[in-house]
């Protein structure tokens, strides 16, 4: 199941930016409180990722438990906590491979990785039980951004396309919603291994589906539009305004920020048209924009065998 590289990896834990170097053969395990085991939330049709990515029929997504980054704002709360109630199976490796196949049979060829980073080891077995299995999807790596550029070169030749959350350019924003005062300069890095990989080309086939390629996910939250503005300005004059840009609007209030003096509420209209003013001013021309309304559509049920509408 796991190769020797592996296994190391999962023994001394340095996947992610956190570089916990736990066991994760033990019981003393590391901040995002994963072993090493095949711990799933869902294996699932999901029909609202970007148009290119879902495609008419869906992606099969893999959602991994727990969080590297731990933001407090997370609609996926009730999976992505380190600590209480977590939706996760516990499957054998031969369960995995048959429900993503199962799926497969139904949805576009593509194959979507969530929360990976401190999953990677898993990941790549997965990814390697489908070839053995006569499946060639492509593969999403579908990640918050908090990632080793290290442990992005491992994936190089695996991942068909990656998609990455670009949260912060502020240290003191990314420390109070996520624990992670260098998660600017980290992501940073992180997209410029990414882009090294890829380049600025998304591959779409005669379908409309991506083959391969970035997009960069940005998510705008309230009273935060000007450090929303520094983000894409990082990304249009450190790596490149040819980038697929999806600027997000989803942002709702969970329960968990229900009394948070700013994030309880949602982001106004004047906020996000600043931000698509400023993707536009900075030269981007590829990539989606979210209808302000769409707070009321993405929100996922993980105590359901099927998290999001179909």
């Amino acid at each position: 199941m796991y190769s020797e590289q592996e296994i190391s990896l999962l023994h001394n834990c340095s996947l992610c930016p956190r570089n916990c170097h736990a066991d994760r053969y033990s019981n003393k395990l590391g901040y995002c409180n994963s072993d090493a085991s095949f711990h799933i939330s869902s294996i699932c049709i999901h029909k609202g990722e970007e148009p290119v990515i879902s495609g008419i029929k869906g992606i099969c997504n893999i959602f991994f438990p727990h969080c590297n980054l731990q933001c407090i704002y997370c609609q996926n709360h009730d999976i992505s906590r380190n600590k209480g109630i977590v939706h996760a199976d516990n499957l054998s490796f031969e369960e995995v491979i048959r429900r993503i196949c199962l799926i497969l049979e139904t949805t576009e060829n593509i194959v979507g990785f969530v929360s990976p980073s401190h999953y990677i080891p898993q990941m790549m077995a997965i990814i390697r039980g489908l070839k053995e299995a006569g499946k060639n999807p492509v593969f999403v790596y579908n990640t918050n951004g908090y990632d080793n550029v290290a442990s992005l070169r491992m994936l190089e030749g695996l991942i068909d396309i990656y998609l990455p959350d670009f949260k912060y350019m502020n240290t003191a924003l990314a420390f109070e919603y996520s624990q992670a005062r260098d998660y600017p300069e980290v992501s940073a890095n992180a997209l410029k291994e990414m882009y090294r990989q890829k380049g600025s080309t998304l591959i779409i086939n005669d379908e409309g589906v991506a083959e391969s390629g970035i997009i960069v996910r940005h998510l705008v939250l309230p009273e935060a539009a000007d450090q929303s503005i520094d983000v894409l300005r990082f990304i249009a004059e450190e790596i490149s305004p040819r980038l697929y840009i999806s600027l997000m609007s989803q942002y709702y209030p969970t329960d968990l920020v229900s009394k948070h003096v700013i994030l309880q509420k949602t982001i106004s209209g004047s906020e996000y048209n600043r931000v698509v003013e400023a993707f536009h001013q900075f030269g981007f021309y590829r990539g989606w924009l979210q209808e302000l309304e769409s707070n009321q559509t993405f929100r996922p049920d993980f105590s359901s065998d099927q998290p999001f509408k179909i």
